[in-house]
């Protein structure tokens, strides 16, 4: 080696020593070929120099760094034919053509290569050229070893701080937006997406999709990823770009796929490959378990639920009152919009609305839903779960996509139902079904007994041939209405002759006929005015608030009336009393006047009504 090109080489040594021993930027490789290039101008009297990457994706050179403004647009044909035989070559490390000299720069992880124009000041021979190829090769090796050992160094700082986070969180979307903020910061140029395998609200507007095998998004290799739980590479050869699909892995399942995709130029090292695996996996982890301590507080929050509701529906609460607090608490555990409880007729296909459901239930639509669920219970006898409704209306109010129905159960038997309804469609995950299904079937023990405790008690209190209360039940709301209410009138009917209608007609002909009046009674009186089987023959009607004069209409009605529809023809006689707060009176006093006004009905021929007031009897109806 001559003396020149022994102290150019020192001097370049020295430099590149200089180079990376002091300056900050040593990690960014274009910013160092910057500074070389720009170097080998200026101390060697150079036209031109470019740094050139040899891409084997995209099977082109990509200028790196030059000082020729124009070469950086493209490589010239002749470069590109220098360059491809200097690539093919093991040995030969640089060609010259004229004052164009191509300079290959070998390197453990690829080849790089020097373009470099001359001068006509320039005085360099070949063997500089060789050593210049040499040294740049070791440098442009330290530089990228050096680079790699900063980049894991940040990449493993990352993983540090993302794992610790991991570790700190049990919230899904605070996992995922993780994920993504990490990534970003290590590799900006990519772009991400998760796929995922459940759903999730993303609130923050994450790069999210679901994995379905119907969606024409997802490509065959991401569904591969998320089955195998392998990372798989796929390229995209129209787009001039690599995709990357790393499974998000726990100990028990896959929970979704990190797709990665690349830039124009990029290419997914062994490197990035790990990382971005070790990544997918440390959040699949995370995610898993994020999404069993959700499971875990949905259980709790479930077994609250189904305690809070048995305890509730075991403490004696009327049917009416069962009803309501079960509504509510549907509304508000699943967000339903409408609640119903039917039961089912053993001998129809009639069904009877509970008190307590949602006002939907009550009106002419809702009976689609019901006989929908009603014929679908009766042939399969399993809970309904719908996601997209089989009716459609005109109006957009009344179309509720998502049906959950549960039968009530007893003895084999379905009793009835419990009907929940949403707008949306998919309102309603599986979990919500399961859970529905628990909560009604260990309600509906609670509403049976609160059904037969109800019919327990109308039948003490009711008459079972009438139907019309006992007189017991009459006494006792006659003594609580003269003590709330300002008056009320006091009804004591006698059925005509009724001796001769059972010898003349029969047995069941005089009961019939008792049965008869009794409609006509319950057909026309309030629903807070009593009417009550008095003894016998004897009925009563008790009208609280009513004063004599409008009692003693009702009263004359339901004597034509009785005249007019009962089959045979039958006729009442019926004494009136009435009471008023001014005076002083109790239910013995009322009854007896009102008795003894019947008895004045009955001897001034029957079929009337007589009112008795202060022991004087007047006769409103004669016939």
């Amino acid at each position: 080696m001559n003396e020149l090109n022994k102290r150019n080489l020192e001097y370049l040594q020295a430099y590149f020593f200089k180079v990376l021993s002091l300056d900050e930027n040593t990690s960014s490789l274009q910013y160092m070929m910057n500074k070389i290039v720009k170097f080998l101008v200026k101390e060697y009297s150079l036209q031109s120099v470019s740094f050139i990457i040899w891409d084997e994706f995209t099977n082109r050179y990509t200028v790196e760094s030059t000082t020729n403004e124009i070469e950086r647009e493209s490589v010239s044909h002749l470069v590109f034919e220098a360059f491809s035989f200097l690539r093919q070559q093991n040995q030969q490390s640089f060609t010259v053509e004229g004052n164009d000299v191509s300079i290959c720069l070998r390197t453990d992880e690829k080849k790089y290569y020097l373009h470099i124009v001359q001068s006509e000041e320039s005085q360099i021979d070949a063997e500089f050229w060789e050593q210049l190829s040499t040294e740049c090769g070791k440098m442009l090796e330290l530089l990228l070893t050096y680079k790699r050992a900063v980049s894991q160094e940040m990449k493993y700082e990352q993983l540090y701080q993302i794992t610790t986070k991991f570790h700190l969180s049990l919230e899904m979307e605070d996992i995922l937006e993780e994920t993504v903020y990490t990534l970003q910061k290590v590799y900006p140029d990519f772009t991400y997406l998760l796929l995922l395998s459940y759903d999730n609200k993303n609130d923050r507007k994450l790069p999210i999709e679901y994995l379905q095998y119907d969606n024409k998004n997802i490509s065959e290799k991401a569904m591969e990823a998320y089955v195998c739980g392998e990372v798989e590479v796929e390229y995209d050869l129209v787009n001039q770009s690599a995709i990357l699909y790393a499974p998000l892995k726990g100990k028990q399942g896959n929970y979704g796929v990190l797709q990665v995709v690349t830039e124009d130029k990029e290419l997914f090292s062994k490197d990035i490959v790990k990382f971005i695996t070790v990544l997918a996996h440390t959040a699949g982890s995370a995610l898993e378990k994020a999404q069993l301590y959700a499971q875990s507080r949905r259980l709790i929050d479930d077994l609250r639920l189904i305690n809070e509701t048995s305890h509730q529906l075991n403490s004696n609460l009327r049917l009416t009152d069962t009803i309501c607090y079960m509504s509510h608490q549907i509304r508000e555990s699943f967000h339903a919009q409408e609640v119903g409880f039917v039961l089912f007729s053993e001998h129809s296909d009639k069904y009877q609305l509970l008190k307590g459901s949602t006002l939907f239930f009550s009106e002419s639509s809702a009976h689609f839903y019901i006989e929908y669920v009603y014929n679908r219970l009766q042939e399969e006898k399993e809970a309904i779960f719908v996601n997209e409704s089989p009716f459609s209306f005109s109006n957009e109010e009344m179309y509720y996509h998502s049906i959950i129905a549960v039968p009530m159960v007893q003895n084999g038997v379905v009793k009835g139902a419990a009907i929940v309804l949403h707008s949306d469609p998919y309102s309603f995950t599986f979990d919500t079904f399961k859970l529905l299904q628990s909560l009604i079937h260990h309600s509906t023990l609670a509403f049976t007994n609160s059904m037969l405790r109800e019919e327990l008690e109308k039948l003490v209190v009711t008459d079972h041939l009438t139907g019309l209360y006992a007189r017991n039940y009459l006494d006792d709301k006659v003594e609580k209405s003269m003590i709330q209410d300002p008056c009320g009138t006091f009804l004591l009917i006698d059925i005509d002759d009724f001796k001769k209608v059972n010898d003349t007609y029969g047995h069941q002909i005089g009961d019939q006929i008792i049965i008869q009046i009794a409609n006509i009674i319950i057909q026309n009186i309030r629903v807070k005015d009593v009417g009550a089987r008095w003894g016998g023959e004897e009925l009563a009607v008790y009208l609280p608030s009513v004063p004599i004069e409008l009692g003693v209409t009702i009263a004359e009605r339901l004597v034509k009336k009785v005249e007019a529809e009962t089959k045979p023809s039958a006729t009442i006689s019926c004494g009136v009393s009435c009471w008023s707060r001014d005076k002083v009176d109790t239910l013995e006093e009322l009854v007896l006047r009102a008795d003894q006004a019947l008895y004045c009905a009955k001897d001034l021929g029957k079929n009337r009504v007589v009112v008795e007031r202060e022991k004087e009897n007047t006769s409103y109806s004669e016939k």
